[in-house]
């Protein structure tokens, strides 16, 4: 969810650090690859989630279109964010087997 508040890249860099400190072994492919995919999912949540949805929102508006609200948007990128996290999770899940 922080991506949603900061671009995906500072927010993964952020992390990082976190996840060291927390003892996250740098080969742990599934945590990487979990943090990397949750950050990238966040942001199809919200309209600001991610600035191709600010752009394709601006795109519609200057060809007639109406552009999306930010409610509007949600309507959409809660179930997508939801249905990316449950795909991730059981590629993941099947990843470490």
């Amino acid at each position: 969810l922080l991506s949603q508040v900061i671009s995906n890249v500072p927010m993964v860099a952020l992390y990082i650090p976190l996840m060291r400190e927390l003892g996250v072994s740098p080969s742990n492919y599934v945590v990487w690859v979990g943090l990397a995919a949750s950050s990238t999912i966040a942001g199809n949540l919200t309209l600001i989630g991610a600035a191709s949805n600010v752009i394709i929102s601006e795109a519609s508006e200057k060809r007639g279109g109406e552009g999306f609200g930010f409610v509007e948007f949600m309507k959409y990128g809660v179930p997508i964010t939801i249905m990316n996290a449950i795909v991730y999770y059981v590629w993941l899940s099947y990843a470490h087997i």
